[in-house]
């Protein structure tokens, strides 16, 4: 339900840096109660922190199901440090941006806020090098009061804190690493890597041949067991932490080469029964492979882009690959068909291609 109030804007600055991992999506999804004023002790109280934004590489995206962006991972800081979740709720435009806010649907916009609505009534916290400006209402005092202290604290501290850091629960920190091996280690005797008996053993329960998680594989770690990405994929198969334990992989064995094999088929075998209605099997794997790589959610918008524009969305190559292509660009991610937002397809794109080469390479060894 909205909150009534009458919104004045106050313009806060924040430096932002490198990304950090995030919390989970916040559990809490009632609407507030109507009443006049929405500030700290009522956002304290109901225990999350509702932020406006838009989708953007700086702002806020989806990656394999977990959530990112610069102005996303501060505001997360943000909220865990008054003891709050935190809630995204995207805005197509800025005039939504500004009429969601003055309606009392958030209470900071979290991105780059545009000329249009810093006013001269806004005040301004700067920060020392990259400057990003979000918004608050100047009937939310104690809000305001309590994010400009927070900032002014750890203007110096702004980078790490938006810096993805890998930490077990025992405290252990990871830091992004890999070791390349070669795609094939030894063609002659018929072997691809050390783990090809895992994944004989393992693509069995996917019905795929073994070669193709293999070449799967060698995309996602160039068969590095303790590989870890910017992003915060881990082990041979790079499950994202959150996707590991949905598949059952414990962060002790997220790095055991059978146990990620055995979370990432788990994974395939969820994948393939989300596109089930593909009869072919061979643009079933496409569709697996993207969505493998990108989450089901991008793959499925730009499925209804495809279908949108008169393509054919259970068709991968000339068809949705291209509309896979355009989810960086605003002009195709803004659109009311996508559900999910900005994402680098580009990466997508280079990742199903790459893996259909090489597995075409490994059929060379002994099934």
């Amino acid at each position: 339900m909205k909150r009534c109030l009458r919104c004045l804007l106050c313009v806060i600055c924040v430096i932002c840096g490198s990304c950090k991992q995030p919390k989970p999506a916040s559990p809490f999804n009632a609407p507030r109660q109507q009443q006049q004023t929405f500030d700290l002790k009522e956002i304290q109280n109901n225990g999350e922190l509702i932020i406006l934004t838009q989708y953007g590489p700086d702002t806020y995206f989806e990656f394999r199901g977990e959530h990112f962006g610069r102005q996303y991972l501060l505001a997360d800081a943000f909220a865990r440090s008054i003891g709050v979740t935190l809630r995204v709720e995207v805005c197509r435009s800025t005039d939504e941006l500004q009429s969601r806010l003055q309606a009392g649907d958030g209470d900071i916009i979290a991105c780059n806020v545009p000329d249009s609505l810093q006013t001269d009534e806004n005040q301004y916290f700067r920060g020392d090098t990259i400057i990003r400006s979000w918004a608050v209402s100047k009937q939310n005092p104690e809000l305001l009061t309590a994010l400009g202290d927070w900032i002014k604290t750890n203007n110096k501290n702004l980078l790490a804190l938006s810096t993805i850091q890998i930490r077990t629960k025992s405290g252990k920190t990871y830091t992004p690493r890999r070791r390349v091996s070669a795609p094939i280690r030894n063609l002659a005797k018929g072997e691809i890597s050390l783990y090809d008996h895992l994944f004989r053993q393992y693509a069995r329960q996917c019905n795929w041949d073994w070669r193709l998680l293999a070449a799967q594989a060698y995309q996602e770690s160039a068969f590095d067991p303790e590989a870890i990405s910017f992003m915060g994929a881990m082990g041979l198969m790079q499950l994202m932490p959150n996707t590991a334990r949905s598949v059952g992989v414990s962060q002790q064995d997220v790095f055991h080469p059978e146990s990620n094999i055995r979370g990432a088929v788990r994974l395939i075998n969820q994948l393939n029964q989300h596109y089930s209605f593909i009869r072919s099997e061979s643009e079933r794997i496409n569709f697996i492979l993207a969505a493998y790589n990108a989450g089901p959610g991008h793959v499925d918008d730009a499925r209804a882009l495809a279908r949108k524009y008169g393509k054919d969305p259970d068709r991968w190559l000339g068809n949705v690959d291209g509309y896979v292509l355009r989810m960086a660009d605003p002009r195709y991610y803004n659109l009311p068909e996508v559900q999910h937002g900005y994402f680098r397809g580009t990466e997508t794109y280079d990742y199903v291609n790459s893996i259909r080469v090489r597995w075409e390479e490994y059929k060379k060894v002994k099934k």
